[in-house]
């Protein structure tokens, strides 16, 4: 997994995005660890607690699909300063992937590499018994 190519996937996700209310656009490309890549895109929805995040469009389609086992993410936002994944989509990431690689990348073309624990460093889990 090439962190540009899965950037650039994220990108062409970001096109996707439906931000009427916010302008925000926000795209993903989650690899799994077998190289395949699944993109998303943020949806937003006039109940903004009906808004869906690129992060976790992109997590479900690969699930959705079979895949469980991923290696990276990238996250691209058409605003300045940095995105992270919000933390309900770090729980969703952190079921699958707890080691998982995140690269963001903002408007202005800076990339920055973060580790899930770097960004969700308690991640909940329930404990088999």
């Amino acid at each position: 997994m090439q962190p540009q190519a899965l950037l650039s996937a994220a990108r062409e996700a970001q096109k996707m995005a439906y931000a009427p209310y916010s302008g925000y656009r926000v795209g993903a490309a989650l690899c799994t660890t077998q190289g395949e890549i699944f993109t998303g895109a943020n949806i937003e929805n006039a109940s903004f607690s009906m808004t869906i995040c690129a992060e976790r469009v992109a997590v479900f389609r690969a699930v959705m699909a079979g895949e469980r086992e991923f290696e990276a993410l990238a996250v691209t936002s058409s605003g300045s300063g940095g995105v992270t994944p919000c933390g309900a989509c770090l729980q969703v990431l952190a079921e699958f992937a707890p080691g998982l690689k995140v690269f963001t990348e903002d408007a202005n073309g800076e990339c920055i590499e973060y580790g899930l624990k770097d960004l969700l460093p308690c991640a909940f889990s329930l404990q088999a018994e």
